[in-house]
């Protein structure tokens, strides 16, 4: 009998922004990279980009605010999707450098697991977390 995941992973998560120029540019400077896909609308005005990184090459997409679903909050909440960092305080300081507002501060939650989390300048929550089972989950895959 096969039995199929429910949930496979973390696929894509989408930020909303006003500004999809100045949410670009801030993102790649945030990320050290350019989005590897970009789609315009019919105006000519981009719409959508999307970066890959990290580890497994998961998908950021920036999405123009006017696409939003009809009940989405324009304001920070719900849940948060949490990031690693090797260096939560080294990142949460560049962000907040950045013009990024503290959403919650460092907070230790136990053994190996620490979290952070701000607000970008378009009103998006974006999680850090120093998460060690992160790091082993990736240790084992590399050692395979």
């Amino acid at each position: 009998m096969s039995t199929k995941q429910t949930l496979r992973g973390f696929a894509t998560i989408s930020y909303w922004a006003d500004d999809m120029e100045a949410a670009k540019a801030w993102y790649a400077d945030l990320l050290g990279s350019a989005p590897y896909f970009e789609r315009s609308g019919p105006d000519g005005q981009l719409v959508y980009a999307e970066f890959r990184l990290g580890d497994y090459q998961h998908e950021l997409g920036l999405i123009d605010r006017r696409f939003a679903p009809a009940r989405a909050s324009a304001t920070p909440g719900g849940a948060i999707m949490y990031w690693h960092v090797d260096d939560i305080e080294a990142t949460l300081n560049k962000l907040k450098a950045m013009g990024a507002e503290e959403y919650e501060p460092l907070v230790h939650r136990g053994e190996g697991f620490i979290t952070a989390s701000v607000t970008d300048p378009f009103g998006n929550v974006l999680g850090i977390m120093y998460n060690s089972h992160y790091l082993e989950m990736l240790q084992s895959r590399i050692q395979g």
